[in-house]
């Protein structure tokens, strides 16, 4: 039986793809995108808050798809070093590179309220094993198996999201038919 996904620790954003419009209660932006269609929303993004008159104001980092914990990373670093009040983060790509920015934002002490997401992709997934720790990115849905890539176990992608890994939880699907 499935959870009501509000109840669980996955974000709506990770599950669909979402086009949310631009924060424009912030007065600074920092916009990092993944990949083209990331590239899009930020454009829109950007369209919109100078349409508000804060253009000034916006910071926009546009990286390949890959890993948000390299140059992405950084550019999160650098602009949160400088932020004030009102300092706002956006977010444009897969859902796997979002999620793992976020961990970063989330470690660097940003709240929620201050991040906004537009997912263009939600069919790979990070998934971190309970057993061995080894995160396996991989084209699965939730109460899907995948095959860890450190300890070759079948995980079972449960409805949990860690917030410091930015990754799904997965855990032996089978563990009770293994002889210990």
């Amino acid at each position: 039986m499935r959870p009501a996904l509000e109840l669980t620790s996955v974000p709506v954003w990770a599950t669909g793809e979402t086009r949310p419009g631009a924060d424009l209660t912030g007065r600074s932006w920092t916009i990092i995108a993944f990949g083209a269609a990331g590239e899009q929303a930020a454009q829109r993004w950007c369209e919109e808050i100078a349409s508000a008159g804060a253009e000034s104001n916006v910071r926009l980092h546009e990286f390949p798809d890959g890993p948000a914990d390299g140059p992405a990373g950084e550019a999160l670093r650098a602009d949160l070093a400088t932020a004030r009040v009102g300092w706002r983060l956006m977010m444009a790509g897969p859902a796997v590179s979002c999620l793992r920015l976020r961990a970063a934002a989330v470690a660097a002490g940003v709240a929620d309220d201050e991040l906004t997401v537009a997912s263009t992709d939600v069919t790979r997934r990070a998934v971190q094993c309970v057993h061995c720790r080894a995160v396996t990115v991989a084209a699965v849905e939730l109460e899907d198996v995948v095959v860890c890539s450190g300890c070759q176990r079948n995980l079972l992608v449960h409805y949990h999201v860690s917030r410091r890994q930015g990754a799904h939880l997965g855990y032996m699907v089978d563990a009770e038919k293994q002889a210990v």
